[in-house]
Parts: structure tokens; C-alpha cells; sequence
């Protein structure tokens, strides 16, 4: 079965009677290494080609549908239709016209890409995969097409007529009809690499940073060069992205599966449409700061709010006039700040239904009291919550229930949930090494529609150096051997913004590195902080939990011996938090300690 994008069940709604018998025919008549695309904008003029379909042996084709019925076409030349609808004659492009120029269109871009095109010979600068285009009349059969002269301004065989896209035709007679369309022949095939750099050019808005800057880098989508190597979402990912529709949805992924790339790709496409604000919300303020600067790089940070929880708490009390508590310790004030809310929610004193749509990134880290509160905040009307969830970095909730439902919470996501399993973000040999320490908080389990699955991240197979891990005697020796470590990477070409050092307590270890990089000249910047501007070229300085949804090229972890010693807190949540460090990195990890083991 072909795949769809956006899902049939996502786009049913807006495609014409032919378009959605079409999209079916493409889905059950052709295999799964097809990939169809309806309705998406394409290329940097945003052209919105009918269906983009692309086969790795067969190459491009470019489809207009046309649900007009023959009486109806009143004249048709090579430029224009004048057809009869219900408000009296319109003209309309000649489809066939207008599929050629999205596929001159596409091809022209694609040609500026020397991986896609010969470099020598007389098909120089060609590209080097097929591609085409055509029309289909969903209400015309090929026998009243041959009656009349349509074929005098589209070409017979670049047309698909009714009889020839019925659920009875035949798997080798559709393809055959699609195939016919094709004036060359491919002898070779698209390498995936390739795929993903027509990809590129086709969706930028699915591309991924050449660097590590951010994951909405504005950068990205002006290079005077073009990168050797060009990172796109993956299929399922970008199916997801555009997939996703109305009403309440859920994503459970594995750490690095893309979870927070969809987030901000449909944080971007409601912000277009919106009236309400978007929320997004997280647990900790390093990934708020970090969510906060992807929306002003995609230019939707006025329609777009980002807040870590406790302090949309604090707001909403702010601007309601409601006092907010105080002279407490701060675990007891946050606490009392979030009940405090409720309780005028429920009053009625705090509206809700005061966002268009609400995004809650890491929400396996939100007490369930916590969302039922905010799925209040969703408006009726628009009833759009998408909420992501990774139970294996669940690190703040102890004792969290094995029988929480979302349904109890409120939010209605049965049929609407998706799991990601594939991790993108790190080496195959960083997530064996994560995974070998968190193996008991990795063991996969089922669950029903409505609950919480545990799964097991597979890698997408890119392969690295093994994580260095080395014993030293003391926390100051494993600070100075991290330090020039650090010190050799920059001087190899590794920006300091790219490393980042997290620790499970400040004292002794945060401390002694915050100390050591002051006394020796390495830029650090701390917590509070820490954005996430190309301006702040400094090393990070993190504890575990605010590196949640964080990622860098290189990761040190010193002292990683003190979270199992006799004193640590349980040992299952000691290895869930060293496992979420472990994961922020994405090329390189170094791990110090007096005694390690594997």
C-alpha cells in the first residue's frame, strides 16, 4: 500500500468526490515504496500540484484531478477551460497546462542540485531520474474522451479517464496508465540519500538544520551552499506533521524520535489560521527558553506563547488579579500556585477555552491534575490539544500509576495516538550505552489505546565513536580532564555551544566545573542563563533535569558514579535521569567517576 500524505482520513474532508476515489485507487494499487503527497504546497513558490507522487525506479509524476463533467465544458484550449457551474460559465487554466508548469517548476529546482543531475556527457546537467505529468477526469471515460476533440489540448496518453481508476481496474493497468505518462525511461534507481534531497527541495518546510543550531534554524532555508548531506523529516514523521487534524491527539515517541520537530511544525501551521493564542507548554525553563527561540525564528512568536508550567501559572493568576501565594519554600509556593489555579478555574474566575490550541511537549512529566487543568484552556471550538509523552523520561512524578488513562484527565485520544520508535538523535553506539544503563526503565510494555505504552527506542542505524568513559580519583581531576577534552574539540572546529556538561547536584559537581571553566578561560553559561541565540557561543552548564528535550553534538557527564552510591536516591530513577543525559547527546559522550561500570 502507497503511502499517503497527509492521511486519507486527515485530508477526506477537503478533497472533491474524485480526488478521494483517485487518492484510494493510489494507496491500494500501488506498493508500499511509493510515497503520494496531496495537496502540499511545493517549492519556494509554494505551487499546490492536485498529488506529487515519487517512486524510487519510476521517478516524479505531477497530477491535476478534475471532477468536470463533459456536458459541462462549454470550450477548452491549450491555455484555458470555460466550463458551466451553478453561479454560470468560468474559466479555469487548462489542467494540463498547469500540471506542466508545477513539474517544469519542480524539475528546475531540482536541477540546481549537482547530486541529482549528470555531471558529464550529453545529459549534463539533466536530471537523473524521470519525471512528468498529467491530468485525471474522475467523471469523463475514455470512451466519451476519444468523441470528442479534448485530445487536440490534452494529450491522450498523459490522461487518466474515469473508466480507468475504478476499484475493479486492475494493479498493472492503473500503474500502467500512470507509467504511460513518462516520455523517458529509468534505467537506475533514487538512492534514499537522493530521495531525501529531492525531499529537501521540494518541502523545505520538513528540512532539518546541516547544524546542530536549532531545529527551526531561518538559516537553513537561504544556504548559498548546499549541504553535502541534507536532513529531512522521515516519512512517518512528516505523515504525522501533516496528518495530524483536529481534536485530541497523543505521541508517544522514544527520546530522539522527532517528538518535539512535529511540535513545532504544527505549532507553525495553527499559528497561521489561528485567532486565540497557541500555548505551548513544558515542565522545565531551559526547553521553554528553547521552544520560545524556534518561534521567533519562524517568525510565530506573537500567536504563539511558550511557557514552562509553573510559570503560565503565575501569569494566570497575574492577570486575573488573583493574589498569588507567598512566604513558603519553593517547593510548597509552586504547589500552592498550582492548586490556586485550579480552584479558581473552577470558580470560574479564570476563563477557560482561552487558547485556539494547546501543545504540551514532555507531558509524561505533568501530574495528572496538571492536565486536566489545562485541557480546560483548549478552546470548544477548535478542540485541538496535542499532548507528546515518553514514559522512559519520566523523572519528576515518583510512583507515577501504571493505570492512568488520558481519558480520566480529559483528554479524548482513543484512535488518535501514534507511537515513534526510531531515535534519529543519537549514535547507535550512544543509545546502546544509554540504554545498558536504564535497562529495567526500558522494558517495553503494552498497553490499551488509552494508556501508556513503554517502549524501546530502535536506532536509525547512524554510527559514531564509543562513549568515552573514564575512572579518575576525584571530581576536580574528572573536571580538568573534561575541560580539555572540551578545549580540544573547539580547537578542532566544535562551536562552545555545541557542548554542554550536566550533572545530577550542583555540589559537588556542577560546582566544581562552573569553578574550574572560570579559573581557565572556557565560556560557560549556567542554567537561568543559558538562551539559545547564535549570539552565545558558551558552553552549557545543566543539570539533568533542565536538559529534558535539549540536544548537543557533545555531552559530558562527570561524577555519573554519585547517582548509585549508597546515599542515591532510588536506583531506577537515578537510571531514568542518567539515561535522559546520556540521550542529549548526539555525537560525542564522555562520562567520568571513581568507579563505572557497564
Amino acid at each position: 500500500m502507497a503511502v499517503l500524505i497527509p492521511s486519507l482520513g486527515c485530508c477526506s474532508a477537503r478533497m472533491t468526490g474524485g480526488e478521494r476515489r483517485f487518492a484510494q485507487r493510489l494507496e491500494n494499487k500501488l506498493e508500499d515504496d511509493y510515497h503520494c503527497w496531496y495537496d502540499v504546497p511545493v517549492g519556494p513558490t509554494n505551487a499546490h500540484p492536485d498529488f506529487v507522487i515519487l517512486h524510487p525506479r519510476r521517478g516524479i509524476l505531477i497530477l491535476e484531478v478534475k471532477d468536470w463533467k463533459l456536458e459541462q465544458i462549454q470550450s477548452i484550449s491549450k491555455e484555458d477551460v470555460a466550463y458551466l457551474t451553478t453561479q454560470g460559465i468560468k474559466r479555469f487554466p487548462n489542467p494540463l497546462e498547469q500540471a506542466r508548469h508545477y513539474a517544469h517548476a519542480i524539475a528546475d529546482a531540482l536541477k540546481k542540485d549537482p547530486q541529482l543531475t549528470f555531471s558529464s556527457g550529453r545529459m549534463q546537467g539533466k536530471l537523473t531520474f524521470p519525471w512528468s505529468y498529467g491530468v485525471v477526469l474522475t467523471n469523463i471515460s475514455r470512451q466519451s474522451f476519444e468523441r470528442t476533440d479534448l485530445a487536440e489540448v490534452l494529450l491522450p496518453h498523459r490522461v487518466i479517464c474515469q473508466d480507468e481508476m475504478t476499484e475493479s481496474v486492475g494493479v498493472e493497468a492503473f500503474q500502467q496508465r500512470l507509467w504511460q505518462m513518462f516520455d523517458l525511461r529509468f534505467e537506475g534507481f533514487l538512492s534514499l540519500p537522493q530521495i531525501d534531497r529531492v525531499r529537501w527541495h521540494m518541502f523545505p518546510e520538513i528540512r532539518l538544520p546541516a547544524k546542530q543550531g536549532g531545529l527551526f534554524d531561518a538559516a537553513e532555508h537561504d544556504l548559498m551552499e548546499l549541504p553535502d548531506i541534507m536532513r529531512v523529516m522521515d516519512m512517518q514523521q512528516e505523515q504525522l506533521a501533516r496528518s495530524l487534524g483536529e481534536g485530541h491527539r497523543v505521541i508517544h515517541g522514544v527520546a530522539g524520535s522527532g517528538k518535539t520537530l512535529i511540535l513545532g511544525y504544527r505549532a507553525e501551521y495553527l499559528a497561521k489560521a489561528s485567532i486565540k493564542p497557541i500555548l505551548i507548554l513544558c515542565y522545565n525553563k531551559t526547553l521553554a527558553r528553547r521552544l520560545q527561540q524556534w518561534m521567533i525564528d519562524k517568525g510565530v512568536s506573537d500567536k504563539v506563547s511558550v511557557r514552562n508550567f509553573h510559570s503560565w501559572c503565575r501569569s494566570q493568576l497575574a492577570t486575573y488579579h488573583i493574589d498569588i501565594p507567598t512566604d513558603k519554600n519553593k517547593e510548597a509556593l509552586m504547589t500552592e500556585m498550582v492548586d490556586c489555579v485550579i480552584r479558581n478555574v473552577d470558580r470560574k474566575l479564570i476563563p477557560s477555552g482561552q487558547y485556539d490550541a494547546v501543545l504540551i511537549d514532555e507531558g509524561h512529566d505533568f501530574p495528572s491534575e496538571w492536565l486536566k487543568l489545562v485541557v480546560q484552556m483548549v478552546d470548544p471550538r477548535s478542540n485541538s490539544l496535542l499532548v507528546l509523552y515518553d514514559d522512559a523520561q519520566s523523572i519528576y512524578e515518583k510512583a507515577k500509576r501504571r493505570d492512568f488513562s488520558f481519558k480520566s484527565v480529559g483528554i479524548q485520544a482513543q484512535g488518535r495516538t501514534t507511537i515513534l520508535k526510531v531515535n534519529y538523535r543519537n549514535t547507535q553506539e550512544i543509545l546502546e550505552f544509554a540504554a545498558n544503563f536504564a535497562r529495567d526503565v526500558l522494558t517495553p510494555s503494552e498497553s490499551g489505546d488509552d494508556g501508556i505504552p513503554r517502549i524501546a527506542p530502535v536506532s536509525a542505524g547512524r554510527h559514531g565513536h564509543k562513549p568515552l568513559l573514564v575512572k579518575l580519583p576525584s571530581i576536580n581531576e574528572q573536571t580538568q580532564f573534561i575541560a580539555n577534552k572540551l578545549k580540544e574539540a573547539n580547537r578542532n572546529g566544535t562551536p562552545w555551544k555545541d557542548m554542554a556538561v550536566l550533572y545530577r547536584h550542583y555540589d559537588p559537581t556542577g560546582k566544581a566545573v562552573n569553578e574550574f571553566f572560570g579559573r581557565h578561560g572556557i565560556p560557560l553559561t549556567w542554567k537561568d542563563a543559558i538562551n539559545f541565540s547564535e549570539q552565545q557561543d558558551t558552553v552549557k552548564l545543566l543539570p539533568f533535569q533542565s536538559s529534558k528535550g535539549l540536544e548537543y553534538p557533545l555531552v559530558a557527564i562527570p561524577g555519573a558514579d554519585l547517582l548509585f552510591s549508597s546515599t542515591s536516591e532510588a536506583p531506577q530513577d537515578e537510571a531514568k535521569l542518567l539515561y535522559v543525559a546520556m540521550t542529549r547527546a548526539t555525537n560525542t559522550l564522555i562520562i567520568t567517576g571513581q568507579e563505572l561500570r557497564v
